[in-house]
C-alpha cells in the first residue's frame, strides 16, 4: 500500500489514462491506464490520384503516393507517420502537365482537272484526345480548311487542340496539289497567240493567227494533252502568197477569201491626181492598213494599156479588165471599193478618203471587232 508507479509507453505507442497511479488499502490501483499506438490524421487524397500506405494511418506507416493516368505528382512522393502525430512532408497533388495527343492524316495529294489550276481536297477532321480528363476545351486550324480549293503547290496544314489545364498538342501534314504542264508555246514570227486557262496546263487551248501580210502554215490551235505533249504541229506565219496566173477575177478574189479584206483602187491613169493622192493617203497608213488585213489592189489605166498590181506583183491586162467587169467599176473615172472577208461590197468611193474614214467602217466590222480584242491582247498596236 502507497506504492507509486510511474507509466511509460514504448516508442510509438501513446498513454491513455493515468501517467501516475498508487497502490490502495483496497488492493487496487488509484487509476486505469494503457498504451496505445500512435495514430496520425486521415490522410486527404490528392485529386485525380490516390494513396497507398504500409500501415494505414498509425506510427510509422509509409504512405506513397499515385496519380491517375494522364497526371503528374507534384509534392511529396511519400510520408510517414511520426510520434507528434504528424505526416512528414508537404502538400501533395497530381497535375495534369501531359499534353493531348491528336492524329493528322497522311499527305494529301491531288492532280488538277483539264483547264483548272486549283484541286478541290477532302480529308476527316482529326480528333484529339486526352490522357488526362478527357476534355478538350478548344481545336484551331492553322491553314485552308478541308473541302477547300487548293491552288497550286504545297500547302502546310496544322491542327492544334488544348485540354483544361492549358496543354496543348499539334499534328501537321501537307496538302500538294500538282498542275500537268507541257511546257510554254511561243507565238510564231510575224504572229500571235491566244491561250486559254493558264496557257500550258492540261487542258488549255493556244490559238495562233498571223499579221497583217502573213498565211498561218501549220495547226491554227493546239491543245495540251494529258501526256504532256501539244496537239497538232508547230504553227509559222509565212508572207502571204498570191497566185495572179488565174483566168478569172473570181480565182483570184477567192484567194482571199476569210483571209483579207481589199481595196481596190482604180483610176484611169497614173497621172489622175484623186489615185496619187488617196495611195499617198494609204502609204502612210501602212501600218493601220496591215492590222486590218488589207490588200490594196490597184488598178490603172484603160484597156489594153492598164496595169494591175498587188504590192510588187503584177496581174495581168486580161485580169485586171475581169476585175472592172466583175465588181463594175468604171475605167474612165477615180473609184475605190472596200471589200470584206466574205467577199461582200461593203462601200464605194468616188473621192479620196482619210484613212481614219476608213478604218472607222472597218473596225464596225463584226469580225474585226473580235481581231482587235486578240490584237489587244497579244500587244500589237499602232504607234
Amino acid at each position: 500500500m502507497g506504492t507509486r508507479c510511474n507509466i511509460h509507453c514504448n516508442k510509438g505507442y501513446e498513454i491513455q489514462g493515468h501517467p501516475e497511479v498508487h497502490c490502495l488499502s483496497s488492493k487496487r490501483w488509484s487509476g486505469n491506464y494503457a498504451c496505445r499506438e500512435i495514430r496520425c490524421p486521415k490522410l486527404t487524397l490528392p485529386a485525380n490520384g490516390g494513396v497507398k500506405c504500409s500501415d494505414g494511418s498509425y506510427f510509422n506507416s509509409r504512405c506513397q503516393f499515385f496519380c491517375s493516368p494522364g497526371y503528374q505528382l507534384k509534392g511529396e512522393q511519400s510520408v510517414t507517420c511520426m510520434s507528434n502525430k504528424a505526416w512528414t512532408g508537404k502538400h501533395t497533388a497530381c497535375v495534369d502537365v501531359e499534353p493531348p495527343t491528336i492524329k493528322c492524316p497522311s499527305v494529301k495529294e491531288k492532280t488538277a482537272e483539264p483547264e483548272t489550276l486549283t484541286a478541290r481536297v477532302y480529308w476527316e477532321t482529326p480528333e484529339g484526345r486526352d490522357t488526362a480528363d478527357g476534355i478538350l476545351t478548344d481545336v484551331t486550324l492553322k491553314g485552308m480548311s478541308p473541302g477547300s480549293y487548293f491552288p497550286e503547290g504545297d500547302h502546310k496544314i496544322q491542327y492544334t487542340v488544348f485540354d483544361r489545364a492549358g496543354n496543348k498538342g499539334t499534328c501537321k501534314f501537307a496538302v500538294k496539289v500538282r498542275v500537268r504542264r507541257c511546257g510554254r508555246l511561243y507565238p510564231p514570227e510575224n504572229g500571235y497567240m491566244k491561250c486559254s486557262s493558264d496557257g500550258d496546263n492540261y487542258g488549255a487551248t493556244c490559238s495562233f493567227a498571223c499579221m497583217g501580210g502573213f498565211e498561218l502554215q501549220g495547226s491554227t490551235a493546239r491543245v495540251c494533252q494529258y501526256g504532256l505533249t501539244w496537239a497538232g504541229t508547230e504553227p509559222s506565219c509565212a508572207p502571204m502568197n498570191i497566185n495572179v496566173a488565174v483566168r478569172s477575177a473570181a480565182a483570184l478574189l477567192d484567194q482571199f477569201y476569210e483571209k483579207r479584206r481589199l481595196l481596190i483602187v482604180s483610176a484611169p491613169s497614173a497621172a489622175n491626181h484623186n489615185y496619187r493622192f488617196q495611195m499617198g493617203i494609204l502609204q502612210q497608213a501602212q501600218c493601220g492598213v496591215d492590222m486590218r488585213h488589207i490588200t490594196i489592189i490597184e488598178l490603172v489605166g484603160v484597156y489594153p494599156a492598164q496595169i494591175g498590181r498587188i504590192r510588187h506583183r503584177l496581174i495581168p491586162p486580161g485580169l485586171s479588165l475581169q476585175l472592172r467587169l466583175l465588181l463594175q467599176i468604171s475605167h474612165t473615172s477615180y473609184t475605190m471599193v472596200l471589200i470584206d472577208k466574205h467577199g461582200m461590197d461593203k462601200e464605194r468611193y468616188a473621192f479620196p478618203v482619210t484613212a481614219s474614214e476608213i478604218f472607222t467602217l472597218i473596225d464596225t466590222f463584226p469580225l474585226r471587232k473580235e481581231e482587235m480584242k486578240v490584237q489587244a491582247e497579244a500587244g500589237q498596236t499602232c504607234n
